[in-house]
């Protein structure tokens, strides 16, 4: 997880999960919409899940 994704994840959760594929993008997007805090917890979730 490097740092550009970590500063994405927590300005603009979508953003930071968009090359994860549509579902991982379209839940977080939800969650965004819902409320920031779950779109920035899920983003990271994803984000650090996904060790590539």
């Amino acid at each position: 997880m490097s740092i550009l994704r970590v500063l994405l994840a927590i300005f603009f959760p979508p953003l930071a999960v968009i090359d994860k594929g549509c579902g991982s993008f379209t839940i977080i997007f939800i969650l965004t919409l819902c409320g920031w805090i779950p779109g920035v917890i899920g983003a990271l979730i994803i984000l650090n899940k996904s060790k590539n």
